[in-house]
């Protein structure tokens, strides 16, 4: 079962607020949050509330200080968490918005779509199965962006802005 503590302040100190699901706005409940700790289980954690903006994958372990994992905020003021999928991975993805454009289906992971389809980027998608994570840069590097079966009909309206993707990942390791 998955379990994430937020704490107010840096190296676990201040009041803490236990959560084992979503929550959208954690600054309900503290006041700020500015480290974590993942007792079992995979969350994204974004820098906004209604889990949008920057966001990242936080795994079991210990977070002393969120501008270590966050990159650029050190305020966490949501978190979704990521459930376990067992089973084949299946997503299309669509060079413009709206699903417009050349459409490629992906069933594992992509390094760089730029070699493998030849676009240089996928602004659209629709997921039938699995978790996956989206990087901004090819090998996984940069911003992720983490997406759960449904349509995407446009990656800016996330509250990510302008974002370019490089590379595909799925969520296959037990959290």
């Amino acid at each position: 079962m998955g379990k994430i503590i937020f704490y107010e302040d840096r190296n676990f100190h201040g009041r803490n607020y236990e959560v084992s699901g979503d929550c959208p706005d954690v600054t309900s409940y503290l006041s700020r949050c500015c480290s974590c700790k993942v007792e079992g289980g995979c969350f994204m954690v974004y820098e906004h509330s209604n889990f949008m903006g920057f966001q990242m994958l936080v795994r079991r372990g210990v977070y002393p200080d969120n501008l270590q994992i966050m990159g650029m905020s050190d305020f966490i003021r949501s978190c979704r968490m990521i459930p376990m999928h067992i089973g084949t991975f299946r997503m299309r993805i669509f060079e413009k918005e709206n699903f417009v454009g050349q459409k490629f289906e992906l069933m594992d992971d992509c390094e760089s779509i730029q070699e493998r389809f030849h676009i240089s980027d996928c602004q659209s998608c629709n997921i039938t199965h699995g978790h996956w994570l989206m990087y901004e840069l090819p090998n996984f590097e940069g911003r992720m962006m983490y997406i759960r079966p449904g349509e995407y009909s446009s990656f800016r309206e996330m509250g990510l802005g302008p974002i370019t993707v490089g590379s595909i990942r799925r969520i296959v390791e037990s959290c």
